[in-house]
């Protein structure tokens, strides 16, 4: 498991598009009046390599969704500075890594490349186990200090994987099976490929 990260580690550039989320997550929560409520914010970070893959996490078998993939993320914490920080924590604590920069947001809700809907309509809601609370998930392509140096915390991932979109698409990387957590993971996944070739910003 990656050790404590100092506060100045959580220190990255962010492009002007993300930034409806250079706030705290209670004052996200606070400014907006969903139905049905969202009560609580998650994220998630697509992040490429040299080479244009994308880094795909698998989680524990012993985790809820056992041995599902997807890319690093989690809740956002009333102790992160804003949502984009929330990502900059579960990225380090999930692979590692340190985020240097936010290209873009990686919408995992879209229509017909309709840009113009809500943004908090176009993250992905899910609930918790129990049911009984709302969360939305935002996705950032983000940039890192250095590829190389991915470190799992097995309490919650057990391996890792660079994929390419073509091994995204057919959920595969030559015979190994890498079935994601679910059909949004993979739409946000191709659509931060697309978004990457295309050099679109949503909500630019």
């Amino acid at each position: 498991m990656p050790p404590p990260v100092p506060a100045r580690s959580y220190e990255f550039q962010a492009d002007d598009s993300v930034s409806p989320w250079k706030v705290t997550v209670r004052q996200w929560l606070q400014d907006r009046d969903p139905s049905p409520p969202i009560n609580g914010v998650a994220t998630g970070a697509v992040v490429f390599n040299a080479e244009g893959r994308v880094l795909l996490v698998q989680r524990a078998s012993h985790d809820s969704m056992p041995n599902l993939w997807e890319v690093p993320g989690g809740a956002v914490d009333e102790e992160d500075a804003t949502i984009l920080h929330g990502a900059a924590r579960e990225l380090w604590e999930e692979a590692g890594l340190v985020l240097t920069r936010i290209h873009r947001f990686v919408p995992e809700r879209m229509q017909d490349d309709r840009y113009d809907i809500k943004l908090e309509d176009m993250g992905y809601r899910f609930t918790n186990r129990a049911g009984t609370k709302t969360f939305c998930r935002f996705a950032f392509e983000a940039e890192v200090e250095n590829c190389d140096q991915v470190t799992l915390d097995p309490d919650e991932h057990q391996d890792y994987v660079w994929a390419s979109e073509e091994e995204v698409r057919a959920q595969k990387i030559g015979e190994r099976g890498i079935p994601l957590t679910g059909p949004f993971g993979l739409s946000m996944l191709l659509t931060a490929f697309r978004l990457r070739k295309e050099g679109l910003k949503i909500g630019a």
